[in-house]
């Protein structure tokens, strides 16, 4: 039963420097996070420290390239506001919060917004559609550490990557991209759906991230009728440890030598950021061009597109109805957002 009192949800995601001077520190957040790196406190926080230092001068770099900041908190602060005017027309009080996992706003900022907003109930609501023990678990774990005394109902909503809405508003986002290239004939194309990279150690111990990107890119070939040239890929590799593939990358060079158009949809990520504004617009459409690529095509990121606001609309009213749905691999307790 929906409640009666003011909702409070809670957007999550991992959040990007606000300044230059915040890249390094934001990549310490990161590497000293235990679901990234697993070894022990005093290990970890030696190899946060040494990794960040090293990294800081070309993450600056990068994010010179964009302006000397992320995107990423303006965006989901968008999207907030629209998941908010959409909550409030279906008839739901409702105030978005939302809560980064290695910079500001943290949790416990959010935590104080929804105190300050006298919220009866919370849904925890991950902008990550696909769930992963590395994002959504480890935002999942932050903020229960920092909403301790809040001491109200929540519902958490752990992943989405079948829902129809967030399908179709891919769809939409493709077709359109297509069409505005002027491309009909869908035989010369390559669609790759490049989702962000995981070490492979992290799969190994059950993580259902993958399986979750396979499905999603299996619905939306099926939306859009099946028959296209459909490669799953991987992105934003780092370090030593060996990544699941294949890599976004390659998968470019081997379209380049097949003579192919690549339309590029990224697929884990529903917001612009370094890893969609630099590395696939700037640094991989070089490649592109580099390996022979006929054309290349990136198609935006979800962002506030109608059919996804309204599916984070549908996932919120869910939970609260406490509608549980075909589940995946979720964690205890979850409302999963698959649909049959």
């Amino acid at each position: 039963m929906i409640s009666q009192g003011k909702i409070g949800v809670v957007l999550f995601n991992l959040g990007g420097p606000d300044r230059l001077e915040a890249v390094e520190p934001f990549l310490f957040n990161l590497f000293n996070d235990p679901a990234i790196i697993g070894a022990p406190t005093p290990i970890r926080y030696l190899l946060a420290k040494f990794i960040s230092r090293r990294r800081a001068p070309i993450a600056q770099e990068i994010y010179r390239q964009l302006g000397g900041a992320s995107p990423l908190v303006a965006e989901t602060t968008a999207q907030a506001r629209a998941l908010t005017m959409l909550l409030e027309s279906r008839g739901v009080d409702a105030h978005v919060a939302v809560a980064m996992r290695y910079w500001h706003p943290f949790a416990d900022e959010a935590v104080s917004e929804l105190r300050r907003a006298g919220v009866k109930e919370v849904v925890l609501l991950p902008l990550y559609p696909q769930f992963s023990t590395s994002t959504t678990a480890s935002s999942i774990r932050d903020w229960h550490r920092a909403a301790a005394g809040l001491n109200l109902p929540s519902h958490t909503i752990c992943c989405y990557p079948t829902h129809p809405g967030f399908i179709a508003a891919h769809k939409t986002l493709i077709e359109k991209t297509l069409g505005d290239a002027g491309v009909s004939d869908l035989s010369h194309v390559r669609f790759l759906f490049s989702a962000h990279g995981l070490p492979e150690r992290i799969v190994k111990r059950g993580d259902p991230y993958p399986a979750q990107v396979a499905a999603t890119v299996r619905e939306i070939v099926q939306a859009m009728g099946g028959g296209i040239d459909a490669v799953v890929c991987y992105q934003s590799r780092v370090g030593p440890l060996k990544w699941i593939g294949p890599a976004t990358e390659e998968e470019l060079r081997r379209a380049g030598r097949d003579g192919k158009t690549v339309a590029l949809i990224p697929i884990s990520f529903v917001s612009e950021h370094s890893e969609t504004l630099v590395e696939l617009d700037i640094e991989y459409r070089h490649l592109a061009e580099a390996s022979g690529v006929d054309r290349y095509l990136r198609a935006p990121t979800l962002s506030v597109a109608p059919a996804f606001i309204a599916a984070l609309g549908d996932l919120v009213t869910d939970a609260l109805g406490d509608r549980r749905q075909d589940h995946w691999r979720c964690p205890e307790g979850a409302v999963c957002g698959r649909t049959r």
